[in-house]
């Protein structure tokens, strides 16, 4: 099948970063090794429970600061990049759809204006009232289907 729309970030297909820190009981800053936006681009965990956001701060974007010391431990606090910010994937124009009132209805044009074939393998679907302008053809394969709703 043809994937249609932009090429997937490389973010989707890799597994995020992942970095461990021995906790000391005493010690509150850990520095990332690189930068975030939030503290909702990491997910942390403290021997095993994962920490509510409010349990820590990035104030400057790679240092994580809890707001009490962690405890003592081998590798016990564990942060995982989710790399929410590193990439977007953003349809091109015609394949988005236009909407109004916050998605609740969705418009397409009324006219044809394109010569399309709908394939034997295809099923379309279209709102109408369709109108195919003049030198326009609308052409289904035998087997394709087109439903004007």
């Amino acid at each position: 099948m043809a994937y249609l729309g932009n090429n997937v970030p490389a973010n989707f297909q890799t597994p995020p970063s992942v970095v461990r820190f021995n906790g000391d009981g005493s010690d509150t800053t850990f520095t990332l090794g690189r930068t975030i936006g939030s503290v909702q681009e990491i997910l942390v965990s403290v021997d095993g429970v994962i920490q509510d956001s409010a349990a820590y701060t990035v104030p400057d974007g790679s240092t994580l600061t809890f707001t009490a010391a962690p405890s003592s431990g081998t590798g016990n606090i564990f942060v995982y990049f989710l790399d929410l910010a590193a990439g977007t994937v953003t349809p091109n124009a015609e394949f988005k759809g236009n909407f109004k009132n916050g998605g609740m209805f969705r418009t397409n044009s009324q006219a044809l204006d394109t010569n399309i074939t709908i394939l034997a393998t295809e099923n379309a679907n279209v709102t109408g009232p369709l109108t195919v302008n003049s030198n326009i053809t609308l052409t289904i394969n035998d087997g394709g289907r087109v439903a004007v709703v």
